[in-house]
């Protein structure tokens, strides 16, 4: 039987609901502990999660003693949970009704869902009673958010009611539907329509799920990312949030707890490298056009994240009224983040223009005008200290990550638009300072500045960037980042004795980080470690497949919030890069994300369709690698 502490569930012991649109957490319990209706920075409707005293939830689970197991329906974000007691054997089935809009043309991205939670419960075996309890919560979750939907609980033959305590008996084959939804839907009867929104929401997701183009062996692990993934992206836009919560501690009790339920620029490339080789086109092209729009709003600057409705303002608001999960305080509304200056992030958003050039996109006016932009205030800026890939809240430093991304950016650039003198120049001295830093590290390759502090897992990243480096600096920095941030299979952001990031308090190892491992030991040609490495990560996924942000090294218990979209993300790329090797060998990781995004759509069915172009005229190689042939080699 799942057992609390202190009120709390270990994250583990949680699974994702979602519409494209908001998303809940479902416990092993039966509880609803999170519940954001209709976008995912909504006041939620069940926040227990984050105040187990005071916060609103909903739980259905048997009034004895039980166990429980349970899985998604395959191929979808449906979750069925099986409750097992001495007297029989009951399965909730919980969803977020979602269907694809009438009369569209894009029936995976035009959506439509009413903000509902659905439950439907049924006796299997045996006399089942059930406790029924919906605690609408003791105080507002955050009061300057205004009010918060007045959501009511709707079941067959009784009143909705903004508040519930009873126990429901269920002999063998009966079932029972309850609604989670605001007042105003009483009118449509929600209880009556849960059996025919079960049947289509559960015949889109797994639509959706069956035009995925992988077929390579981890095919299971991958489509439970994807899902995921899809379950994090807010259908209205197309932005993808990095998590569909808020403030889940870094550190058990400590203050490392962060709202992430933005969309980061940082995901850019990683997020069109998976979309499209997956071959889900109209979500790239749909998140592409939602991250065009939120960067030509502040150019020459860039935020490093975004509202899901493209906002570019997200003001930070602890509430100190909650007490945090498990005691982690501060609860946080909103990041201070999208006003630190990062560097990296223009890398970023010119590599993923450059994997949508890759795939078909087209190089308009308005991304031509963003990418000069971006070039121009690189080309000015990139020699000034910045806050880093991790969003250092101490002092600017000079972080070899961001560097490397700076090239990236007047790179792309280059390769889109053309050489211009400026960035030619930049883009060389850049490189020469990268080379003079190439040695830093204690046994040689980089380390995580040019000045001071330790090593950096973000230098995993540099032997998929196609920067002009030795092959051996870049093994020796990867072998220095295993050396000394790997524990196990795990690998820590980095030494926090050796790195001020302006917090106290300790962290788990990032799980992102370990896929980036997995990567970097396919590129510097150490390919059965990384598919082994990879192969007991798949076993790091909690039990309906699903990985949170961090993870505790020494117990397994999972950290930071959850499920992670990053997180994810790297674990569908490094299945395509491991299928690029069986496939091409090394060859096939040359260049860049977007030759490797191209090279991935092309071997899943010898095409790539995200085409948006007025002309059919064919696409240059995005680097002088992408012409690599996709012959199965036999691994070394």
């Amino acid at each position: 039987m799942p057992v609390r502490k202190d009120g709390y569930l270990p994250l583990r012991d949680y699974a994702l609901l979602g519409d494209c649109h908001g998303a809940a957490l479902v416990g092993r319990d039966g509880a609803v502990d999170w519940f954001c209706p209709g976008r995912f920075d909504a006041q939620p409707a069940c926040w227990a999660l984050l105040d187990a005293s005071k916060g609103a939830t909903f739980r259905i689970a048997p009034t004895a003693p039980f166990e429980s197991e349970r899985a998604y329906l395959e191929g979808t974000n449906i979750l069925c949970t099986m409750f097992t007691t001495s007297r029989g054997r009951v399965q909730v089935t919980d969803f977020l009704p979602v269907r694809s809009a009438a009369d569209t043309r894009e029936p995976f991205v035009d959506l439509e869902a009413p903000g509902w939670m659905v439950r439907v419960v049924e006796a299997l075996e045996g006399q089942c009673n059930l406790d029924v309890a919906f605690e609408p919560g003791a105080c507002e979750f955050d009061p300057e958010a205004g009010a918060r939907l007045d959501m009511r609980l709707f079941q067959g033959g009784a009143p909705s009611a903004e508040r519930v305590r009873s126990e429901l008996a269920l002999a063998e084959g009966e079932r029972h539907a309850f609604v989670l939804a605001p007042a105003d839907a009483e009118a449509g009867a929600p209880a009556d329509q849960a059996e025919a929104l079960l049947r289509s929401t559960s015949e889109f997701w797994r639509d959706w799920s069956g035009a995925s183009r992988y077929e390579g062996p981890y095919r299971a692990a991958v489509e439970r990312s994807a899902l995921a993934l899809k379950a994090l992206t807010y259908a209205p836009t197309g932005a993808i949030v990095a998590a569909p919560t808020t403030s889940l501690p870094e550190d058990i009790g400590g203050e490392r707890n962060w709202d992430y339920r933005y969309s980061w620029l940082r995901d850019s490339a990683f997020i069109l490298q998976a979309l499209g080789g997956l071959g889900y086109d109209a979500e790239a092209g749909r998140y592409c056009e939602f991250l065009g729009s939120c960067c030509v709003q502040t150019l020459p600057d860039l935020r490093i994240l975004y509202g899901i409705d493209e906002e570019s303002q997200i003001e930070e608001r602890c509430l100190d009224h909650l007490d945090g999960y498990a005691g982690s305080k501060p609860v946080r509304v909103g990041n201070a983040a999208a006003d630190q200056a990062q560097l990296d992030i223009y890398g970023e958003v010119a590599d993923w223009a450059l994997a949508y050039r890759a795939l078909g996109g087209p190089i308009d006016e308005t991304l031509r005008a963003m990418l000069e932009g971006i070039a121009d205030h690189v080309a000015q800026v990139w020699g000034e200290a910045d806050q880093g890939i991790w969003e250092m809240r101490g002092e600017p430093r000079h972080y070899v990550h961001g560097k490397a991304m700076a090239w990236v950016a007047l790179d792309r650039a280059i390769r889109l638009l053309g050489e211009r003198e400026a960035w030619g120049q930049a883009r060389q001295e850049i490189l020469e300072a990268l080379i003079s830093h190439a040695d830093d590290g204690d046994e040689g390759g980089f380390r995580q500045t040019f000045a001071d502090g330790g090593m950096d897992a973000a230098l995993l990243l540099l032997p998929l960037l196609d920067l002009p480096l030795s092959d051996d600096a870049l093994d020796r920095t990867v072998r220095g980042v295993e050396r000394t941030l790997r524990k196990g299979d795990y690998v820590m952001r980095y030494r926090l004795e050796d790195t001020d990031d302006g917090l106290s308090g300790g962290e788990g190892a990032f799980l992102i980080c370990s896929f980036w491992l997995v990567d970097a030991l396919l590129c510097t040609g150490r390919a059965d470690e990384a598919r082994e490495l990879f192969e007991r990560l798949l076993d790091k996924a909690n039990d309906v497949g699903l990985y949170a942000e961090e993870i505790d090294p020494d117990d397994q218990a999972f950290l930071g919030n959850f499920p992670q979209a990053f997180t994810h993300l790297a674990l569908i790329n490094s299945a395509i890069n491991l299928d690029l090797y069986a496939k091409g060998g090394g060859g096939a990781l040359l260049g860049t994300h977007a030759d490797r995004t191209a090279r991935a759509a092309l071997s899943a069915d010898g095409g790539v369709h995200l085409d948006r172009r007025d002309d059919a005229s064919p696409q240059p190689p995005a680097s002088r690698y992408a012409d690599v042939d996709l012959k199965r080699e036999s691994r070394k």
